[in-house]
């Protein structure tokens, strides 16, 4: 049966995929409708689920007929055949899997004791690479995850640069949660999403359910809580939210890309709120993280990465863990495709494509002297008080992509204005809102963002 699977796969794609994604599988047991299959790596699994799940699932279905479930075994080190596991074909994690009936939405009419928590199975403390850069806070998430109970530290509010790892620490917390209690109330949600729902409910005059709702977990995850700046009506109805659950010992978990004190546009008496349990830092990884975080994926792929190749890959990407993962795949795809082995030459190839190794640092002078020369004006004319249209959009556009591109906060952009936080954030937000219906403006932002990058 699955010699006529190969074959039905092997007439829909072409051959070379089919040599390289499908030869290497082999058929282990097939039981109470539950296949097994052998493949080299977690990787590779990964990749055919992402890459063939609907030719796969079809010829399955068509041999073995509906119901049928897939699972890969593989070795956790390359080569160890002691060390097989088995993982099913989308098969989520037991502690975060939706149990039937259980959901997300804030509108359901009648109380469910399950809810779906929209945990990622694959952000487990397990695989979380810790060192100096990161300690204080995955110790305090650890600890909060383990005993529940514990209030010190709630709320906990996380910050730091994109691709650190916030968004895996926090829904490690709530997935640690699930294990130790299924029973217990678990919500991830992004700041944005939460948003989307607030003014859905609004809309459709169902504020109170939406309310009833988060005011029912127990654990309340909020991934990017900056995006709530300057959405005021949001921000009353998170704060009776807020109230409600520290009031009745419910964790609150936050993450965000500044610290409450830069956040310009959220009010007073959430940000004090913010600031009344722990606030930990994520910073950039060190070279000790990069390094780590490199020798576990090549080894979850099931790949040998030389000393030398770890070492120049770590020296050079400094700025995320997921730029570093993202060059792991790129590659783990290079060597695949030109049939090479891995080394510093191959990385050097893949860094050039992907990563800018020298990057240009940005500061506001900069941003200031390149908007002028595109607008055509003289650099003292953005910092003056005139009102002409040509020199406030400049002027605009200065508070925009400052804002974007550099860590100053909106109060540091207005002084060098001589303008308060309040025109920063006015003016900005005026971008944002001409941005997705003026194309002649998200060319001029193209263009100038072209020649700071370059």
């Amino acid at each position: 049966m699955w010699e006529k699977c190969l074959a039905i796969i092997k007439d829909t794609i072409p051959a070379e995929q089919f040599s390289y994604w499908f030869s290497p599988l082999s058929f282990i047991r097939y039981e109470e409708n539950r296949l097994t299959i052998s493949c080299p790596t977690e990787f590779f699994s990964e990749q055919l689920e992402q890459r063939y799940f609907s030719v796969l699932g079809s010829a399955l279905k068509r041999v073995y007929g509906e119901g049928i479930r897939l699972f890969y075994e593989f070795p956790i080190v390359a080569g160890d055949s002691s060390s097989h596991v088995s993982m099913g074909s989308g098969h989520p994690s037991p502690a975060v899997k939706a149990v039937p009936g259980a959901s997300a939405n804030p509108f359901k009419e009648k109380y469910v004791d399950e809810i779906d928590s929209q945990l990622n199975p694959e952000y487990t403390f397990e695989n979380y690479c810790i060192s100096d850069s990161n300690k204080v806070a995955q110790s305090i998430g650890e600890a909060i995850a383990n005993d529940p109970k514990l209030k010190t530290f709630n709320p906990l509010f996380v910050f730091g640069p994109c691709g650190v790892g916030k968004t895996h620490l926090i829904q490690a917390i709530g997935i640690r949660v699930k294990e130790r209690d299924p029973r217990m109330r678990v919500l991830y949600i992004t700041a944005r999403l939460f948003q989307d729902q607030f003014t859905s409910a609004v809309l459709r005059s169902k504020v109170n359910e939406f309310i009833r709702f988060y005011q029912s977990i127990d654990t309340l995850i909020i991934d990017d809580i900056q995006d709530l700046i300057g959405k005021e009506k949001t921000q009353r109805t998170f704060f009776h939210i807020f109230n409600h659950l520290k009031q009745n010992n419910k964790q609150i978990i936050m993450s965000s890309d500044c610290r409450p004190s830069e956040m310009e546009g959220m009010e007073e008496r959430l940000l004090s709120r913010f600031k009344s349990g722990m606030t930990a830092q994520l910073e950039k990884p060190d070279y000790a993280l990069r390094r780590q975080v490199l020798a576990r994926k090549a080894s979850r792929d099931g790949v040998q990465l030389p000393d030398d190749v770890l070492d120049f890959i770590a020296t050079n990407v400094t700025e995320s863990i997921r730029e570093l993962e993202g060059v792991m795949v790129s590659l783990l795809a290079h060597a695949t495709c030109l049939n090479r082995e891995i080394t510093v030459d191959l990385a050097k190839r893949v860094l050039a494509n992907s990563v800018k190794l020298n990057k240009r640092t940005l500061n506001f002078e900069t941003i200031a002297k390149q908007v002028s020369v595109f607008y055509n004006l003289e650099p003292h004319q953005i910092f003056e008080k005139s009102r002409k249209r040509e020199v406030s959009d400049a002027r605009q556009m200065v508070m925009y992509l400052a804002k974007k591109h550099t860590k100053m906060p909106l109060k540091a952009i207005g002084a060098r204005l001589s303008r308060t936080h309040a025109t920063v954030l006015h003016g900005c937000r005026l971008i944002d809102e001409r941005l997705p219906i003026e194309k002649k403006l998200q060319e001029d932002v193209a263009a100038i963002e072209r020649e700071l990058l370059s």
